[in-house]
């Protein structure tokens, strides 16, 4: 199963882009053996000014048909690590073809987009800014696949 992050927005170079690249190519070389992979991420620009809606456009036209949808909201299921593991574990053991965890603008996800989610994911209830919530999904995603390898990455 592909794991992809598509996000509204452009990181530019510096110690955010770092992290995600770095995040993303660990969990897909970590993520092969485990049947996940590759590990992707897709960039959006609304430059248009659509607000939320427009951006919501441009994120589903990067999904491939029956990917599940993922959205990101900090009024979305907060999660452990080993939560997110096991549910990841699950869709890939079911078949399904792609996770596609998406991110928002500055203003979210767009509320037609976010309902028809089949999860909304949670970072905890603080606001992040977009590139750290970048960086700590991608994180999260390696951890994933450590603690479906059974590596000792992951601590409790």
């Amino acid at each position: 199963m592909r794991l992809s992050v598509r996000a509204v927005g452009r990181l530019r170079a510096g110690p955010e882009r770092a992290l995600v690249d770095d995040y993303i190519a660990r969990a897909g070389k970590a993520g092969r053996v485990l049947g996940l992979g590759p590990v992707e991420e897709t960039e959006v620009e609304d430059r248009k000014g659509g607000g939320p809606a427009g951006e919501a456009a441009l994120l589903m036209r990067k999904l491939s048909p029956g990917a599940l949808r993922i959205a990101l909201d900090e009024r979305g299921r907060a999660l452990s690590s080993r939560e997110l593991a096991a549910e990841i574990a699950r869709w890939r053991d079911a078949g399904r073809s792609e996770a596609a965890f998406l991110i928002g603008g500055a203003d979210g996800l767009d509320p037609a987009l976010r309902r028809g989610a089949d999860l909304a994911l949670s970072l905890g209830p603080m606001v992040w800014p977009h590139a750290l919530a970048r960086v700590m999904l991608a994180e999260q995603l390696y951890r994933a696949t450590q603690i479906l390898a059974g590596t000792p990455y992951h601590r409790d």
